[in-house]
């Protein structure tokens, strides 16, 4: 179980546009910088989040900008944008568990409710967090500097 980098670059990219807010135009050299990725990552990246409705990305001397405030994206959002888990689920079950065996027969019956119920939980604790949360300790962290 694993949830993609995408998850992880999404909440960066924005936080960087946030950060720039105004004063620099936001390009997706200046993101991969930070990021330290590939930009042909972060334009992909970006795509998803543009198509979510997250940001705005204009060719102009605006650049790319947050549609929202970073009070209103929370964890989920960019989660659902990024498309990190694919299939509806975090876990992906073991595909031909044997119907002879008791266990193999049931194992599904067994398990789902109860993955559908973690993933459910963490579901609802990314609803809680948001990029302001990010912002709030990433500006902490640099009054230490």
């Amino acid at each position: 179980m694993q949830i993609s980098s995408k998850f992880t670059i999404g909440v960066h990219l924005l936080a960087v546009i946030n950060y720039l807010g105004e004063n620099e135009k936001v390009t997706s050299n200046i993101l991969a910088g930070s990021i330290g990725v590939n930009p042909v990552i972060v334009r992909n990246v970006m795509g998803n989040l543009k198509e979510s409705g997250l940001i705005s990305i204009s060719q102009g001397k605006s650049g790319i900008t947050l549609t929202k405030t970073p009070e209103q994206i929370t964890f989920y959002d960019v989660y659902n944008a990024v498309d990190s888990v694919h299939d509806g689920g975090l876990f992906h079950f073991h595909e031909n568990p044997n119907p002879d065996c008791p266990i193999g027969r049931n194992i599904h019956k067994a398990m789902d409710s109860k993955l559908d119920r973690i993933q459910k939980r963490m579901e609802d604790e990314m609803r809680k967090i948001t990029l302001a949360d990010v912002m709030t300790d990433i500006h902490n962290e640099l009054k230490k500097d």
